[in-house]
């Protein structure tokens, strides 16, 4: 690979893409139609400095993780996301590997409840991506990084979520949590990454390690889907967290929403007007 070549594409894709394609604000002191550098690295995941020193060639061989990461933040189509593999000097993942693409379909559904809170997982509930309302409802994710985006390593070793849980009712999470990965490393054996997450998760959390050496069937309690998440500015609200399945693209859609003309309602918008006005400033 020449390293400018892979840096160049990540660049002139960047300008296409405009930041409400994204659900980033325009700004009214943008120069550019498309997106900074520093909102494309925070949409992928990976620092601001890392993604100049790719895009002027300074940094070579990125992971096939960042690369795909890039392509979803860009939203390229499959053909274009072949070919920035291709000029990193990578294969697309294939089959034997945990999928991180959100397709196109995916993509349009999210764009269709743009104001709803939606976050989107892979099999190993590795966060792949998050609108604006569910950053403002569960805190900017932006940020995370690396293991960071796992909800299990938060869960089990990381600050958790604002989402407040009963001591039986986190119990219950943990374990649906780790039996589900136990079926999703069944069906990637061959996926390195998923290898990784589960040897760092062992070595750091001792709970984890007990729940995933036992082996245990499913969990007896399903968990409620009615989750109180603690938000900072408005307090307490009571939501329906909804997770959807996508079953050929193997990721999930979580989704939060209350009833209308509850209480809990008001309280949603006020921390989605609230948590988007601070993401803007």
């Amino acid at each position: 690979m020449e390293s400018w070549e892979f840096g160049r594409a990540v660049r002139r894709w960047r300008d296409r893409v405009s930041p409400g394609a994204v659900g980033l604000p325009p700004g009214s002191r943008r120069r550019a139609t498309g997106l900074r550098r520093e909102e494309l690295a925070a949409l992928a995941g990976i620092s601001a400095d890392y993604l100049t020193r790719l895009e002027q060639g300074r940094a070579r061989s990125p992971s096939p993780q960042v690369v795909e990461a890039l392509a979803r933040a860009l939203r390229v189509s499959d053909s274009e996301r072949d070919l920035l593999f291709e000029l990193a000097g990578l294969s697309a993942p294939g089959p034997d590997v945990v999928p991180s693409r959100i397709s196109a379909s995916v993509q349009r559904l999210l764009d269709r409840v743009a104001d709803t809170p939606v976050a989107v997982y892979d099999a190993t509930w590795t966060l792949l991506a998050a609108n604006t309302p569910y950053d403002a409802l569960m805190g900017e994710t932006t940020a995370w990084q690396g293991l960071e985006r796992n909800a299990l390593w938060r869960n089990f070793v990381g600050p958790g979520t604002r989402v407040v849980h009963s001591p039986d009712a986190k119990a219950e999470l943990l374990a649906g949590q780790v039996a589900d990965l136990r079926r999703t490393a069944a069906r990637y054996p061959a996926d390195r990454q998923l290898q990784t997450l589960i040897r760092e998760l062992t070595a750091h959390s001792p709970h984890f390690a007990g729940l995933w050496a036992h082996d245990d069937p499913e969990p007896r309690v399903e968990p409620s889907k009615r989750k109180v998440v603690d938000h900072p500015a408005v307090g307490p609200i009571s939501l329906d967290c909804d997770v959807l399945f996508v079953a050929t693209d193997d990721v999930r859609l979580m989704i939060y929403t209350a009833e209308p003309g509850t209480e809990d309602a008001e309280r949603l918008a006020l921390a989605v007007v609230l948590g988007t006005q601070q993401l803007v400033e």
